[in-house]
C-alpha cells in the first residue's frame, strides 16, 4: 500500500479521558510507521504540552501547534523551516483590555513556548501550565513585547458567548477565536486564517503525500477544516455533531480506543 499520512489530534481524540495513549492506539501507530505510513500530531496546545506525546510515540515527523500558529519539526528543523504566524502584538493588547472589563478569570499570553499569566494561581492556569513557571505574571498589556502566539481567555461562564459575540465584531477580520471543550470553558484565539489545514498542508507537501492518502482524526470545532481537507477525515465517536457533519467517516469513542478501531480495519492489520 502506499505511503499515508496521519494526522492525529490529542485531546477527545488520540488522548483517553485520563490524558494517555492506550496501548492499543499506539500499537498501531507503532506497526503502520514499521510499515513506513507517516504520523503526526496536530493540535492547539503548544509543544511543551505535547511533546511527551510524541515522544511517547516515537514519531520523527513535524508537528502542528497552536491549531496551525506554529508548525516545526522537532528532529529535522534544518530541512523544515518552522513556521510562526502570531497574532499582532497591538490587536492582542486590545483584546486583553476588553477581556479585562469583562473580569474574566484568567488570561495567559503564549509565546511558542513560554507563556504569560494574568494571574498566577486563578482558575484554568494550573491545567495548561504543566508545573512550568510562567515568565512572568500581572498587568499583561505591559509585559508582552512581542506578537504573542495564541491567548487563552477563561471568562466567567455566564460571558463566555458575550464575550465571544464582542471579539467577533470588532475583530472578525483578523483572528480566529474557538471554544475548548469541557471540562474548560475557554476561548483560544490565534490569527485569522489561520487552522489545523495549514499545518497538514505543509507536513503533505514535506513527504510528498496527496490528499487523498491523507487520514485525519478529530472531535471538536479545531479540526474541522483539518478533517475537510483530507482525503479521508475521521470523526470520533464523542466528535461534536459539526465535525461528524463534515466528516468521512466514523469511529468509536476515545474511550473506545476509536483511532485504533478505524487504523486496524482501514490496513487490514490484526
Amino acid at each position: 500500500m502506499k505511503t499515508h499520512l496521519i494526522a492525529l489530534d490529542l485531546d477527545g481524540t488520540l488522548l483517553d479521558n485520563n490524558k494517555n495513549i492506550s496501548l492499543r492506539n499506539r500499537s498501531i501507530i507503532s506497526k503502520l510507521r514499521e510499515l513506513g505510513h507517516k504520523v503526526c500530531i496536530a493540535t492547539g496546545r503548544p509543544y511543551r504540552a505535547s511533546k511527551d506525546y510524541y515522544n511517547e510515540l516515537l514519531l520523527d515527523s513535524p508537528i502542528v501547534n497552536f491549531n496551525g500558529a506554529f508548525i516545526h519539526h522537532p528532529k529535522d528543523p534544518a530541512n523544515f523551516p518552522a513556521k510562526h504566524t502570531p497574532l499582532d502584538i497591538g490587536i492582542a493588547k486590545t483584546i486583553i483590555e476588553t477581556c479585562e472589563a469583562f473580569r474574566v478569570e484568567n488570561i495567559m499570553v503564549e509565546i511558542i513556548d513560554e507563556y504569560y499569566l494574568r494571574y498566577r494561581n486563578r482558575g484554568f492556569s494550573d491545567a495548561f501550565t504543566l508545573g512550568e513557571l510562567p515568565i512572568k505574571y500581572g498587568n499583561l498589556t505591559e509585559l508582552i513585547k512581542e506578537d504573542p502566539t495564541s491567548l487563552l481567555i477563561h471568562p466567567e461562564e455566564n460571558n463566555h458567548q458575550q464575550l465571544k459575540a464582542l471579539l467577533e465584531d470588532a475583530h472578525a477580520e483578523v483572528i480566529e477565536q474557538r471554544s475548548w471543550g469541557d471540562p474548560w470553558n475557554v476561548i483560544e484565539v490565534v490569527k485569522a486564517g489561520l487552522n489545523k489545514a495549514i499545518g497538514l498542508k505543509k507536513i503533505a507537501e514535506y513527504y510528498d503525500i496527496p490528499r487523498e492518502r491523507i487520514i485525519a482524526f478529530g472531535d471538536e470545532d479545531n479540526d474541522l477544516e483539518m478533517l475537510e481537507y483530507a482525503g479521508n477525515g475521521v470523526a470520533m465517536g464523542n466528535a461534536i455533531s459539526e465535525l461528524k457533519t463534515v466528516a468521512n467517516e466514523e469511529t468509536v469513542t476515545n474511550e473506545q480506543d476509536g483511532i485504533a478501531v478505524f487504523l486496524e480495519e482501514y490496513f487490514s492489520i490484526k
